[in-house]
């Protein structure tokens, strides 16, 4: 089973990395950093599958088309894409720079878009896949002092919900999966109890175990949230 993750590097997506590694995947995934590329390949190594990391900015297509190429350099099948690099970036929508809104519409949506739809076509050519993306509670909840970040996330739900619709009839399944607060590098600092987050790892295990319902089943969307925060 081969598996794709985008910003695998670092909370969720290394979450998933893992999870699947440890469970017999070959991976390949994309960071901006190739120190942080190299250090997740050498952590999996004792895991015995293979483990492909390229360098790329998923805010650029460029660098996104090229990932999309090396996957079908790679690999023949493609059994699972996870959609995970993003950004999140606060600020009040009516004074923020435009290039806030800018970035995370290409991290956050543009990404997606393109990796799910020729990705999706290789999907549909062989009549199997599952696409995960990693969206927010922000997709269905406007976050506070986080407006663009929350238009870009409710824009990646309505286009996994699209994504869904076009490739059931090639039993392709597409699931979102709508995080709470989560204990990530972008809560570094804080002072609030850690086991008052959703964990990475919370998000990992719901995944896999999504991967292994029977095969009529589609969980369209997923949402986990800390239970008191």
């Amino acid at each position: 089973m081969n598996a794709i993750i985008t910003g695998a590097t670092k909370g969720i997506g290394k979450a998933i990395a893992v999870k699947l590694a440890n469970e017999g995947y070959n991976l390949m995934v994309c960071a901006r950093t190739e120190s942080d590329l190299i250090a997740l390949q050498n952590e999996l190594k004792p895991t015995g599958v293979k483990v492909i990391t390229v360098v790329a900015d998923c805010s650029s297509k460029t660098d996104v088309m090229a990932f999309y190429e090396q996957v079908k350099l790679s690999f023949s099948t493609i059994d699972v894409l996870v959609n995970n690099a993003g950004v999140f970036l606060t600020g009040n929508i009516l004074d923020e720079d435009d290039r806030s809104f800018e970035l995370q519409q290409q991290l956050n949506l543009n990404s997606t878009y393109y990796l799910s739809k020729y990705l999706g076509k290789i999907m549909r050519s062989q009549r199997s896949g599952h696409i995960f993306n990693i969206c927010s509670i922000a997709s269905v909840k406007s976050i506070e002092n986080a407006g663009s970040y929350s238009v870009t996330k409710a824009a990646m739900l309505s286009l996994n919900n699209v994504l869904r619709a076009a490739l059931a009839d090639y039993n392709v399944k597409v699931t979102a999966i709508l995080p709470g607060s989560t204990l990530t590098a972008s809560w570094e600092g804080t002072k609030i109890n850690p086991d008052k987050f959703v964990k990475p790892e919370d998000i990992a295990d719901s995944l896999y175990a999504i991967l292994n319902l029977s095969s009529g089943v589609n969980v369209d969307e997923i949402t986990l949230t800390p239970l008191k925060f």
